[in-house]
């Protein structure tokens, strides 16, 4: 039977004392673009950030030897929830204090320095339709790393509402002509009173500013698509398929430019 409950960092019991350091190795850096809301839209619907969205791809990265920085419109703690907590790794991690105090203290986009960055991934839950699309600021980092930096922009689940206001220089969605994916219609709830409080569909929304959606009629089967740096996952099986298909194209790329230099 899985457990889900929802937990706010600002009020967790255990001491979150740890102190964290900026280390920027070459190459090897990650921006995971969270939300700090904690409702549905304006109700008093508690909502959160997929615990597992944001577990599953760090840690398939760490390993790797990635670094991982967190990002949200407002910085500071952000909700956690839909954790499974039969789940051994996502058990780790909702003890680990280094980890946790990450998710405590999340940058501000004005302290972000988007040339650090060679990806950036957008967590799902449903968090993520709020706060996150709407804002500038990230907007700005993320065409940054992708057009200026020829980095990743990664989404997954409900992130993907976090493509849908993205834009090249010169004028096009940047989902234009591309594969994408995200939380597909056939799975939302949409006599529910939570998805009354979204403000799109990241399915019509997305297809609206010219991408190809594409999904799994099956669902929780890890679907996710690559079309080049773009790259996208359908719910919370794919999100560890995603960081893997990322790292796949930042390898690419680095061994590119190995055999460029070596010319």
């Amino acid at each position: 039977m899985r457990l889900h409950f929802w937990i706010y960092l600002s009020l967790l019991a255990f001491s979150l004392n740890a102190q964290t350091t900026t280390n920027y190795p070459n190459g090897k850096n990650i921006l995971f673009i969270v939300s700090n809301a904690h409702f549905y839209g304006e109700t008093k619907m508690n909502t959160a950030n997929h615990f597992a969205e944001i577990v599953f791809p760090y840690d398939k990265l760490v390993k790797a030897g990635y670094h991982v920085d967190f990002v949200s419109p407002e910085g500071g703690a952000i909700p956690i929830g839909y954790i499974q907590t039969s789940d051994p790794l996502i058990k780790e991690y909702l003890y680990k204090k280094e980890f946790m105090t990450l998710l405590k203290n999340t940058k501000k986009p004005n302290e972000i320095h988007p040339a650090d960055y060679q990806a950036v991934y957008y967590g799902g839950g449903g968090a993520a339709m709020f706060g996150v699309p709407e804002n500038e600021a990230i907007q700005k980092i993320a065409m940054i790393v992708y057009e200026e930096q020829q980095g990743i922009v990664a989404a997954v689940c409900h992130g993907s509402a976090g493509l849908v206001n993205l834009k090249t220089k010169d004028g096009k969605y940047l989902v234009d002509g591309k594969k994408v994916n995200g939380f597909p219609d056939l799975f939302e709830n949409m006599d529910a009173d939570y998805y009354k409080t979204f403000p799109f569909s990241i399915e019509k929304m997305l297809a609206k500013r010219g991408g190809d959606f594409q999904y799994s009629k099956e669902g929780w089967d890890g679907f996710a698509l690559a079309d080049g740096r773009l790259i996208t996952g359908q719910d919370p099986s794919a999100a560890g398929l995603v960081a893997e298909k990322m790292m796949e194209q930042l390898n690419r790329q680095s061994n590119a430019v190995s055999v460029i230099n070596q010319e």
